[in-house]
C-alpha cells in the first residue's frame, strides 16, 4: 500500500485546506470529508468530527463515524479522505452507506481509491462491521469499479432526488 490512514490533526490543516481548494476549482464532490465543503471554519469542522466519533457526543441526525486522512507514505501528501460510519440510520441505509471516500482530483486514476477503500474495510474489520454498504452515483463508473475491486456486489439501484444511486454490499469474514 502506498497510503496509510491517519486521524485528522491540526498539523494537517494547510494540506486539508489545499485539498478543499482543489475540489472547489474542479467543481467536484468532496465525499467522505464530513462536510468540509460546507464550512469555512476549520476549527469548528474539526470539533464536529471529534464529537461525531462517539455515540455519546454524536450530533442529532448523525451516526458515530471516524473520518480519516489518506496520506501518501513516501511524500506525506494528503491523497484522500475516508469517512466510516459505525452504524447506519435510515438515510445512510438508502444512499450513504457505511463508507464515503474521495481522492483529490490531481491524484485520480492511479489506484489510490482502491487502496483507501481497502484500508477502510480493514478498519471495518476492527470495529466488527461485517456487512459493509458502499454507495455511489450510477454515472460514477470509477467509484463503482473501485467498490467492485474491493468485493462489492450490487444489490440494487434506487432513485433519490433525480439521481440513480447504486447500493453495493461487501461482506467481511471474521478473522
Amino acid at each position: 500500500m502506498r497510503v496509510k490512514l491517519v486521524p485528522i490533526e491540526i498539523s494537517y490543516q494547510q494540506q486539508i485546506l489545499e485539498y478543499k481548494q482543489e475540489f472547489i476549482e474542479s467543481g467536484d464532490n468532496m465525499d467522505g470529508t464530513a462536510g468540509l465543503q460546507l464550512t469555512d471554519d476549520f476549527d469548528e469542522w474539526l470539533k464536529n468530527i471529534q464529537e461525531n466519533e462517539s455515540e455519546i457526543t454524536v450530533h442529532e441526525g448523525f451516526v458515530p463515524s471516524s473520518t480519516l486522512l489518506a496520506i501518501e507514505k513516501l511524500t506525506g501528501q494528503l491523497i484522500g479522505f475516508i469517512d466510516i460510519r459505525h452504524r447506519l440510520n435510515e438515510y445512510l441505509m438508502q444512499c450513504g452507506g457505511h463508507i464515503g471516500y474521495s481522492v483529490r482530483p490531481s491524484q485520480r486514476r492511479q489506484g489510490y481509491a482502491t487502496e483507501i477503500l481497502s484500508l477502510g474495510l480493514q478498519k471495518c474489520d476492527e470495529w466488527k462491521i461485517r456487512d459493509v454498504l458502499v454507495t455511489c452515483n450510477q454515472e460514477n463508473i470509477a467509484s463503482a469499479k473501485t467498490i467492485m475491486k474491493n468485493g462489492g456486489i450490487l444489490e440494487n439501484e434506487i432513485i433519490l432526488d433525480g439521481r440513480i444511486i447504486q447500493r453495493y454490499w461487501i461482506h467481511r469474514e471474521e478473522n
